[in-house]
């Protein structure tokens, strides 16, 4: 097979945990990697710092990962236990960024509320509890209690006109905020990962990046005041999604073999699950010979190798779609509630588990 060219066909992630020159250069280079588990919930940080961000192009700063398949399922008590997390998680963030009690919050939901799987931003910030009017009218009596905090929807440009910095950089300039809170969503290069994972960084956001459709970088250089992004993605590639459907039929092949070759250890028959989500790893794959063997070439290419072919294939018949689940409509319902239920604890005191009934589990 005739060699290709990498960078043309290289597949674009918002998360930081999907770059594939982070993770395998862990704790060096520039690069600090954490990871640990809360309540079913998988916590990753990265920091990368100037030597990290010249190696991987990712810009220098923390990113911060949270990630459980459980807030696909709509379970209640799964979204309590991410709503407490990811505001203990955000209330430690801002004070990394040297942000206090009393700092003030612009948070910005950026997207477009007519597409349903990018209007995460939007939705979030119809929920927010929002103070700057109260604070400016002298009608704020607990200001030990609540933070000022604003919140705006600025739309996207092919509906506006007007690129979302600037509009940005005149509300910043006239409201002047402390630091800014931007709210997108996010795209993803694995099918696991879309609407399964939330990412908070200290770098700002870049708007449409995911989907190839950059606009201008929100950040402190662009806004002046320390820019926080929080984004979930919930779209996917087509060239992603045939990869990791490649791996899966390799990993399921490689189950079968191992479930007829050790019969006994098979309680029941092979596929079925008993309405149990199957679960596929890495220790499932068959080794190369075998994959050679029954996949031919494709089952001896590396991972950027099969995604530079699939994407080969697919761009020019203009097939590679940005796909998202058939139930993003009630998901994004969800997760807005989720992030906005989290940034209003995060911001004020009175705000907490307890006082919402969106808490409340038997």
């Amino acid at each position: 097979m005739r060699d290709l060219e990498l960078s043309s066909f290289q597949p674009r992630s918002d998360l930081a945990v999907e770059d594939e020159n982070v993770l395998p250069n862990r704790d060096k280079n520039g690069i600090i990697v954490n990871e640990r588990e809360v309540d079913d919930i998988t916590i990753v940080h990265v920091d990368i710092d100037e030597e990290g961000a010249n190696r991987t192009g990712r810009e220098p700063g923390n990113y911060l990962t949270l990630e459980t398949l459980g807030i696909r399922e709509k379970d209640t008590k799964m979204q309590a236990s991410l709503i407490r997390v990811l505001s203990e998680e955000f209330k430690a963030f801002m004070e990394a960024c040297g942000l206090n009690e009393k700092s003030s919050c612009l948070v910005i939901g950026l997207g477009n509320r007519d597409v349903t799987p990018d209007a995460l931003g939007p939705k979030t910030v119809e929920q927010l509890v929002v103070t700057r009017h109260l604070f400016e009218l002298g009608h704020m009596e607990n200001e030990d209690e609540y933070r000022n905090v604003s919140a705006m929807a600025p739309g996207v440009m092919g509906v506006t006109g007007i690129e979302t910095s600037e509009v940005l950089f005149g509300i910043v300039e006239k409201t002047k905020p402390d630091f800014v809170v931007a709210v997108d969503a996010l795209a993803a290069r694995s099918i696991e990962r879309v609407n399964a994972t939330i990412q908070i960084s200290d770098t700002g956001i870049h708007p449409g990046s995911g989907v190839k459709n950059a606009r201008k970088q929100l950040n402190e250089e662009t806004l002046g005041v320390p820019v926080i992004g929080i984004g979930i993605p919930t779209v996917v590639d087509a060239v992603s999604i045939t990869s990791d459907t490649i791996d899966f039929l390799f990993k399921h092949f490689g189950r079968e073999v191992k479930d007829r070759e050790n019969p006994t250890s098979v309680l029941t028959p092979p596929g079925m699950t008993f309405g149990e989500r199957k679960q596929l790893d890495d220790e499932d794959l068959p080794n190369e010979n075998d994959r050679k063997k029954y996949f031919g070439i494709v089952g001896t290419l590396e991972d950027e190798d099969k995604r530079q072919l699939i994407q080969e294939v697919l761009n020019p018949l203009g097939h590679n779609l940005m796909v998202t689940p058939k139930e993003v409509d009630t998901f994004m319902e969800d997760m807005a509630n989720v992030v906005a239920e989290s940034l209003n604890i995060a911001f004020h005191k009175a705000v907490t588990t307890e006082s919402s009934g969106h808490y409340t589990h038997e």
